[in-house]
């Protein structure tokens, strides 16, 4: 079965909208977790908007403290002071995003160029202290190819693509599938890993989790806006019964 991991972020944001400890980040993962959720993300940006060092740093001890072996995965741009607190925290995984300033949230994938050369390095520091590497990729061949060079342990395919086609009806969502499915036996065959995340959701989930070789999938922002009205336990079973196949998208 593909497994969850949700993306606290949002919960952070409304925390930082108003200030103090409420809503409770360290609530919504044990929620989540009391759920069955098999895994937690989180993004910590530089400027601190929503997740910041003392959640990542909270969390980790949450988890540690778990019965059940729960994945942390700590998402961002390998900027210093992130390494140095992914070293610190030593998660299961470490997904590496590029970053534009002032984007509100990921864009695209990486690119091979200028602002990659020294991932390598990044990459062998990280394996150092037994993290595991995932990088942000768009669902194309060149940089998935680039991707395992540089050695990384898996790739995070960029899906906001396939859930704007998705929306736009079920011909041009299941010919974007097709494309991710190309990409995900590509990343296979290069021996990576395949994760998956950006704008799924219940509905374009129930196709998408049939994707060839698929891992993990990351949900945040659609897990926690249907929590506002339906429980954030409830949204988490919701997702965990659809990547199972034993509902119907909602």
């Amino acid at each position: 079965m593909v497994r969850l991991s949700v993306n606290v972020n949002k919960v952070a944001t409304l925390r930082n909208a108003r200030g103090g400890r409420y809503p409770s980040v360290i609530e919504a993962v044990q929620t989540c977790i009391d759920a069955g959720s098999p895994g937690i993300t989180v993004h910590p940006r530089a400027d601190q908007r929503h997740i910041t060092p003392a959640d990542v740093r909270e969390i980790a001890r949450v988890l540690r403290a778990q019965a059940a072996r729960i994945e942390y995965n700590i998402e961002g741009d390998p900027r210093p002071d992130l390494l140095d607190l992914v070293e610190e925290v030593r998660p299961d995984q470490c997904t590496l995003v590029p970053v534009i300033p002032g984007e509100v949230t990921s864009q695209a994938g990486w690119q091979p160029g200028p602002a990659t050369e020294a991932l390598p390095q990044t990459i062998d520091r990280l394996h150092a202290r037994g993290v595991r590497v995932s990088l942000f990729v768009d669902a194309v061949p060149d940089p998935i190819q680039w991707a395992a060079s540089v050695g990384a342990d898996r790739i995070e395919l960029y899906t906001e693509p396939y859930a704007r086609q998705f929306e736009l009806g079920p011909d041009l969502g299941m010919r974007s599938f097709a494309r991710f499915a190309e990409a995900a036996r590509y990343a296979h065959a290069l021996g990576l890993g395949v994760n998956a995340g950006h704008d799924l959701d219940l509905a374009n989930l129930s196709v998408f989790r049939d994707l060839p070789f698929l891992d993990e999938v990351s949900i945040g922002h659609a897990i926690v806006a249907r929590a506002l009205f339906v429980g954030l336990s409830t949204v988490v079973r919701e997702y965990l019964d659809v990547l199972a196949g034993r509902s119907a998208a909602v």
